[in-house]
């Protein structure tokens, strides 16, 4: 698999206070926030993640964690889907794919072409570009709806698909739990909504503690990773700012690695 060579950043993020959250002993967790088309930046922080291992893991087992939103806005969609599909190929069990709000929108076209107005109007009309389809002008365009959805379905390689069904809402590891939005305070994660796993903001942004677990998340774009009661943000905006960015976890410790902006 090729990397593209690009300027890149790394620094720490202060470690994590006595009596924290963990993960289990001898596991190394890096957690990779919105990525949203920019394969440049992926490729990138992959080469980070690589170096950092290589530096930091010692003997501990790697795992990797991707939050979701993978497509739309930024221009190549379907080369991060393809450069995921082959990681999680090569890698299987270590590393998890999360989904996100944008996959859903990808798979709610394909379901009902009616949406497709709404799902570029957030990004999808790069993903369908990525792709070769071009979508109708007029958003009232019915017909040019449906068409856009079956050129698109013909596009899309079989192993794409398979990729973005197969996606999962949560990971948990040791008291850490990934999730691409967040969740609904108080609730326990068995009665968890999929629309709040995927879309909530304000409820648990201003939460100060949604769950016993420590949430780590993407979804709402920060300028820089915030580490809050009870939760961790890893969006930053990677399509519009250049830095997409990597929760690294190993035992009490916290870091992050990012691309340069």
């Amino acid at each position: 698999m090729r990397w593209l060579s690009k300027t890149v950043e790394r620094f720490k993020g202060g470690g994590a206070p006595a009596g924290a959250a963990v993960v289990p002993d001898g596991v190394r967790v890096y957690a990779v926030g919105d990525i949203h088309g920019r394969v440049d930046l992926l490729n990138s922080l992959l080469d980070l993640i690589s170096d950092d291992v290589t530096a930091e893991a010692g003997e501990a087992e790697v795992t990797l964690v991707f939050l979701g939103d993978y497509v739309d806005r930024g221009p190549d969609s379907r080369l991060v889907i393809e450069t995921l599909r082959q990681l999680k190929a090569y890698a299987g069990d270590r590393v998890s794919m999360l989904k996100g709000n944008h996959e859903e929108a990808l798979l709610g076209f394909i379901a009902d072409p009616a949406s497709g107005p709404l799902w570029t109007d957030f990004g999808g009309r790069e993903t369908l570009r990525a792709y070769g389809v071009n979508p109708p002008h007029l958003r009232a365009d019915t017909e040019g709806w449906i068409e856009a959805r079956d050129a698109f379905v013909a596009a899309i390689p079989d192993d794409h698909m398979r990729f973005l069904e197969s996606l999962r809402l949560t990971e948990t590891i040791g008291d850490y739990l990934f999730v691409h939005a967040g969740v609904r305070p108080g609730v326990p994660l068995s009665d968890q909504k999929e629309k709040d796993l995927l879309w909530i903001r304000e409820e648990f942004l201003q939460s100060r503690r949604a769950l016993d677990q420590m949430v780590v998340h993407g979804h709402t774009p920060t300028e820089k990773p915030e580490i809050m009661n009870g939760r961790i943000g890893v969006d930053t905006g990677a399509y519009a700012t250049g830095v997409l960015t990597a929760l690294v976890l190993q035992g009490e410790t916290r870091s992050f690695l990012q691309t340069g902006g």
